[in-house]
């Protein structure tokens, strides 16, 4: 099949890019204004080390305004990006569910939240790691979504994925597969280099 994206319909779109670029791990923002917000988001991944950059891409109400983890990074210039076990897969899965500006998804699903770092929101309690996040660009593409590249400033693991020394981190992750959750599974050791 060859296909020209040009002719294709915005959910063709995503439908070929979320079932092909895969997984994609998930990023759990946790912003505030008035309220606590966490919301997920599975367009995101790493942009660079140095800067050390995140970018996700973050879309707009159905009325067309922004949704509030936007409306509170551009306000705030600061975000938490807590990432996903099994443990709390129902409860992220929850977050997706739009809820009014004045209403906490904390609140209304019950998840606890903790701050670590000074002058930046919480993360969900036992998130087994977290980067605390500055606005480091907004990306205008002329669509629905929004890339914002955030800075990391912090970071915060759970020392039971700390496996010996120079940051060996082995995290399971919840990761995005078309519409679907994944675990990474199965590790693979690379080949040897001739």
């Amino acid at each position: 099949m060859r296909v020209d994206f040009e002719s294709l319909e915005l959910k063709d779109r995503y439908k070929i890019m979320s079932r092909t670029i895969i997984p994609r791990p998930i990023a759990w923002i946790v912003t505030e204004d008035e309220h606590i917000n966490i919301a997920p988001f599975s367009y995101f991944i790493g942009l660079s080390s140095n800067p050390p950059t995140v970018i996700v891409s973050v879309g707009h109400k159905k009325d067309g305004s922004p949704k509030d983890t936007l409306a509170n990074i551009r306000k705030t210039k600061k975000c938490t990006i807590c990432m996903v076990d099994e443990a709390h897969l129902k409860q992220m899965h929850y977050t997706s569910k739009p809820l009014e500006k004045e209403r906490s998804e904390a609140e209304v699903f019950g998840i606890e939240t903790e701050p670590l770092f000074e002058g930046f929101p919480p993360i969900v309690k036992g998130a087994p790691a977290a980067f605390f996040c500055t606005l480091f660009q907004e990306i205008e593409l002329g669509g629905k979504t929004i890339p914002l590249i955030l800075k990391i400033e912090k970071y915060y693991v759970d020392d039971a994925y700390v496996k010996g020394e120079n940051f060996d981190i082995q995290l399971d992750l919840i990761a995005r597969v078309g519409a679907k959750y994944a675990k990474i599974g199965e590790f693979i050791e690379p080949p040897q280099i001739p």
